[in-house]
C-alpha cells in the first residue's frame, strides 16, 4: 500500500464530504495499490482499504498487496455496493470513467449517495514522486539511445513498418517492458499526417522520415519525436523545421512551475503563426506523461491549470504541409522548483542523412 498517496486522497475526498471512493481505473489502481492485475475495484474509507477482484488473482494479490482487506468476487461493483451498505458509507464517490452499463448497474445497486469524480487521482498522479522521476529519466535515457542507433540502420528500401518493428525490438531488448502507444514512423509525404500509422512504404533517397515512439520502462512511459531527411531537402522545409524548433525552444524556456497550459501553448502558437505557418499547425502543444502516454496537465489553448514542480510534460509543436510533408519534435520537460530539465536530451537540430 502507497500510504502516502492514499492519505492524500483521503484528506481530498474529506474536503468533498465523501466517506468513501470506489476505484474501477485499472492505472489508478495500480497507483494506490501496486496491483498488476486488469479486474476489479478498490474501495476506499478514512478506517479501510478494500480491493475487490476475482479468483483468476488471488494469488497475485496475496504477493503483490500489503495492507489491503481483500475481497473475491466477480462482481465486483455489486460487492464494494453491499460493502458500503454494510459499512454504513454515506456518500461515496466513483470515477465519472464508468461506461453507461457500469454507471446503471451502479445506480441500482448502491443504497448510499453516489457522487462523479472527475480526475481526482489523475491530479494526484501528475505529481511525481522522486522514484516516479528517476523511472520516467531512464525511459528518456533509453528513447535517446534508440534514436542514435536507428540514425546508424536506416536506409532508402526499408519499410516504414519494419523500422518500427526494429524500434520494438530495440526498446524491449534493453529493457522496456512494451509501447505505450503504436510507434510512429511516417515517410515522405505522409509525416503530413500527425498520427500516421508505420506503413509498407517503402523509404526512399530525400524523404523526410518522422519517429514518434513512447515506451515503458519500469511502470513509466517516455514520448519523444524526431524529423529528419535522407538527403538534400527544399529550403521550405528547411524553413518548417526552423520554425518548429525554434518554436519548440521558446516554449520550453518558458517551463516553469505556476504557468499555465494556455500560456505555454500560446508562445509556440504564436511563432508559429508569425511565420506563416499557423494553419498548418493542428494539435495541442504537449500533455503529461507518467504511467500513461496521456496524463495530466495539458499544454493546449484552452488549459488554465498551473503548472506544479514534480509534473512531467512533453512539448511538442508541429507544422504540417500536404503535399510537402510534416516537421515535429517532441521532447519529454520535469516542471523543477526553478525551471525545468529536459529528460530527452539528445539531437533535435536539423539532420539530413546519407541514405
Amino acid at each position: 500500500m502507497n500510504t502516502k498517496r492514499i492519505t492524500k486522497l483521503l484528506v481530498r475526498l474529506e474536503q468533498m464530504s465523501l466517506d468513501s471512493f470506489m476505484v474501477t481505473d485499472p492505472v489508478n489502481i495500480f497507483y494506490l495499490s501496486g496491483f498488476t492485475g486488469d479486474a476489479g475495484v478498490l474501495l476506499l474509507t478514512n478506517e479501510e482499504q478494500y480491493l475487490i477482484t476475482d479468483s483468476r488473482f488471488e494469488q497475485q494479490v496475496q504477493k503483490e498487496l500489503t495492507g489491503w482487506k481483500i475481497m473475491i468476487s466477480r462482481d465486483y461493483i455489486g460487492t464494494a455496493c453491499d460493502l458500503a451498505e454494510k459499512l454504513g458509507l454515506v456518500a461515496m464517490g466513483f470515477e465519472d470513467t464508468l461506461s453507461y452499463r457500469q454507471y446503471d448497474y451502479l445506480d441500482e445497486t448502491a443504497v448510499c449517495d453516489i457522487i462523479p469524480l472527475e480526475n481526482v487521482i489523475e491530479n494526484l498522479r501528475s505529481v511525481k514522486e522522486p522514484v516516479e522521476i528517476q523511472s520516467i529519466k531512464k525511459a528518456a535515457a533509453l528513447a535517446g539511445r534508440c534514436y542514435r542507433a536507428f540514425l546508424e540502420v536506416v536506409k532508402p528500401g526499408c519499410t516504414e513498418l519494419e523500422l518500427a518493428n526494429w524500434i520494438d525490438n530495440y526498446m524491449k531488448q534493453n529493457g522496456a517492458s512494451e509501447s505505450s502507444f503504436p510507434t510512429i514512423v511516417a515517410s515522405g509525404e505522409r509525416t503530413a499526417w500527425p498520427h500516421a500509422v508505420a506503413s509498407f512504404r517503402r523509404i526512399t533517397l530525400a524523404d523526410l522520415l518522422t519517429l514518434d515512439f513512447g515506451y515503458y520502462y519500469q511502470g513509466y512511459t517516455s514520448d519523444v519525436t524526431r524529423t529528419f531527411a535522407l538527403g538534400p531537402q527544399s529550403a521550405e522545409v528547411k524553413k518548417m523545421y526552423d520554425v518548429v524548433l525554434r518554436a519548440q525552444q521558446k516554449t520550453i524556456s518558458a517551463v516553469c512551475e505556476g504557468i499555465s497550459g494556455q500560456e505555454l501553448d500560446l508562445i509556440g502558437r504564436t511563432y508559429i503563426e508569425e511565420n506563416g505557418f499557423g494553419a498548418f499547425f493542428n494539435h495541442g502543444m504537449g500533455h503529461g506523461i507518467g504511467l500513461s502516454i496521456h496524463e495530466l496537465p495539458n499544454i493546449g489553448k484552452n488549459f488554465t491549470n498551473k503548472l506544479q514542480a514534480g509534473q512531467v510534460i512533453t512539448i511538442e509543436p508541429g507544422i504540417y504541409v500536404p503535399g510537402t510533408g510534416g516537421i515535429r519534435i517532441e521532447d519529454d520537460i520535469l516542471v523543477t522548483d526553478n525551471g525545468y530539465e529536459i529528460l530527452t536530451d539528445f539531437e533535435r537540430n536539423y539532420l539530413e542523412i546519407e541514405g
